[in-house]
C-alpha cells in the first residue's frame, strides 16, 4: 500500500502555498481555544491562549491512503495475497522498489535536537515540532513527502549507523538542527555510505538561498561575484557551508568570524574544520576582530545572532550588501543597514529579502528524486541558486533580490534545474 504524508488540516494533499483551507483550520482551531481560554486547557500546559499552541494541537502532520480499501478484492491487492507478487519482484529486481512503494518520493528528516532552531540543545522531543513543520513545508511547497526522526542518542557513530539502518525505506535524508561540528562529519561519512541523497540543509539550504541573493544583488549594482569581498559572522554549520559554497560559485574573497575574530591560519585554536575553511578562505590575509575585516568590504553575512556595531558597517564600502539573518533578533537592524548598504536581507519574513531555505530544499530534493540522484552535488546546489535568482526576472530591485516562499515559480524552477544538473553530472538514474 502506498501512502503520503499531509497536513490533515488542509483539504487538498496538493493544495497550493496559499491553500485558503489550511488556513481556515488552522484559524477555526485557534478560536476553539480561545473559548476555552487556554491553549492546552486539562493537559497539564497553564499557559494564556496562544495560536501557536492552538495550530499544534494533535500534530501538524498524519498519513493517509492513496488507494482504496473498500472491500476483500481492494484487501487482497493492497495487502495479501496480492502484495506478495510485488515483494517477489523487488526480491529479484531491487531497483523495482522505486515504482512499487513510496521511496522515490519521500524524505527522512532526521536530528538530534541539539541545535534547534534558535533554541539550542533542546533534545529529541522539544525538536519534534520543528521536524513535523519541515516535513510539512516539503509537501507544502515541492510536493515531497517527508517524515520527521528525532532520534534519541547524539553520538555520532550511532546516528549514522541508525540512519543507514533506516535508509531502505526512504529516497533522501535530510539532516536538521544536528550541532556543529560533528553535523559535517554526519553528513560525509552517510554520503559515503549511501547511494541516496545526503543533504544538511542548515549548511546547504542557506548557502544556496544565500547565493542567489548575492547573484541578484551583485546584478542589481553592475558587479560580478569575483569583485566582491564578504565576511561572514559565524564558523557554524551554515557559516562554514555558505563560505565554501560561495568561494566554489565565484566570490572574490571570504573572511569568516568565531566569536575569537577572523578564522585564519595563525590562530592556534581552531578546530579541524575551521583549519581547513582557514586554508581556504580570507585570500587577503585579514586578522583580528570582526569589525576590523568589515572595513571595505563589499558584504557582510550573518549566521550568527549577537550586534555588529553600526561604525562596523558604516565603513564597509560604498554600495554594499548586509544579510543579517540571525532571528528573530538580526545582527544588524535592518533600519541601520539601510543607512549605509544598496542591498538589505534579513531572515525575517517581516522585511524584503528574507533569506529562507524553503526556497531551496523542497525543490532541490524533488529534482533530486525525479532522477533518482544518488546524492546532492555542488553543481546541483549551483543549478538551484541560479534558478532561483533567475525568477525575480526583470522585477528586479533592491527590496527584490529574492522572492517570496509563496511564488509558486519558485519550486518547479529549482526542482526543473537541479534534475538537469544531476543528468549532466552522471548522478541520475532515470
Amino acid at each position: 500500500m502506498a501512502a503520503e504524508i499531509v497536513n490533515p488540516r488542509s483539504d487538498s494533499a496538493h493544495g497550493s502555498a496559499h491553500d485558503s483551507s489550511t488556513r481556515g483550520s488552522a484559524h477555526n482551531s485557534a478560536q476553539d481555544s480561545a473559548t476555552h481560554g487556554t491553549a492546552d486547557a486539562g493537559n497539564g500546559v497553564d499557559e494564556p491562549f496562544d495560536p501557536a499552541f492552538a495550530l499544534h494541537r494533535g500534530g501538524k502532520m498524519a498519513i493517509r491512503a492513496t488507494v482504496p480499501v473498500r472491500d476483500k478484492d481492494d484487501l487482497s491487492l493492497a495487502y495479501t495475497p496480492g502484495v506478495a507478487k510485488v515483494c517477489s519482484a523487488i526480491a529479484e529486481r531491487p531497483e523495482l522498489v522505486h515504482d512499487y512503494t513510496w521511496k522515490s518520493q519521500v524524505v527522512a528528516v532526521v536530528t538530534d535536537g541539539t541545535a534547534v532552531l534558535g533554541l539550542g540543545d533542546i533534545g529529541p522531543e522539544a525538536s519534534l515540532p520543528v521536524m513535523e513543520g519541515k516535513a510539512i513545508l516539503f509537501k507544502q511547497f515541492g510536493g515531497v513527502d517527508a517524515v520527521p526522526l528525532a532520534l534519541a542518542t547524539t553520538d555520532t557513530d550511532e546516528i549514522i549507523e541508525t540512519v543507514v539502518r533506516l535508509a531502505p525505506s526512504f529516497g533522501g535524508v535530510n539532516l536538521e538542527d544536528i550541532a556543529a561540528p560533528r553535523c559535517f562529519e554526519i553528513e560525509r561519512r552517510l554520503q559515503e555510505r549511501l547511494d541516496i541523497p545526503v543533504f544538511h540543509d542548515d549548511q546547504h539550504g542557506t548557502a544556496v538561498v544565500t547565493l542567489a541573493a548575492l547573484r541578484n544583488a551583485a546584478k542589481l549594482t553592475g558587479r560580478t561575484l569575483g569583485e566582491l569581498r564578504a565576511v561572514i559572522s559565524g564558523a557554524g554549520a551554515a557559516g562554514v557551508a555558505i563560505a565554501k559554497f560561495l568561494l566554489a560559485a565565484g566570490l572574490g574573497d571570504v573572511a569568516v568570524a568565531d566569536r575569537k575574530g577572523i578564522v585564519s591560519a595563525d590562530r592556534d585554536d581552531l578546530t579541524d574544520v575551521k583549519r581547513e575553511l582557514a586554508a581556504l578562505t580570507n585570500r587577503a590575509g585579514l586578522s583580528g576582530s570582526l569589525e576590523a575585516a568589515l572595513s571595505g568590504a563589499d558584504v557582510f553575512i550573518g549566521v550568527s545572532g549577537g550586534t555588529v556595531p553600526e561604525p562596523a558597517i558604516a565603513s564597509m564600502a560604498p554600495g554594499a550588501f548586509v544579510f543579517a539573518m540571525a532571528n528573530p533578533n538580526p545582527e544588524v537592524h535592518p533600519d541601520i543597514a539601510h543607512r549605509y548598504a544598496a542591498v538589505v536581507a534579513t531572515g525575517r519574513s517581516d522585511y524584503p529579502n528574507q533569506i529562507n531555505n524553503v526556497l531551496a530544499f523542497p525543490g532541490i530534493f524533488a529534482g533530486a528524486l525525479q532522477v533518482r540522484a544518488s546524492r546532492i552535488t555542488e553543481s546541483m546546489k549551483i543549478a538551484a541558486a541560479n534558478a532561483l535568482a533567475d525568477v525575480v526576472g526583470d522585477e528586479l530591485a533592491a527590496d527584490y533580490v529574492i522572492p517570496s516562499p509563496f511564488d509558486e515559480r519558485v519550486a518547479p524552477a529549482v526542482t526543473a534545474a537541479v534534475a538537469a544538473a544531476a543528468r549532466a553530472e552522471g548522478v541520475a538514474r532515470r
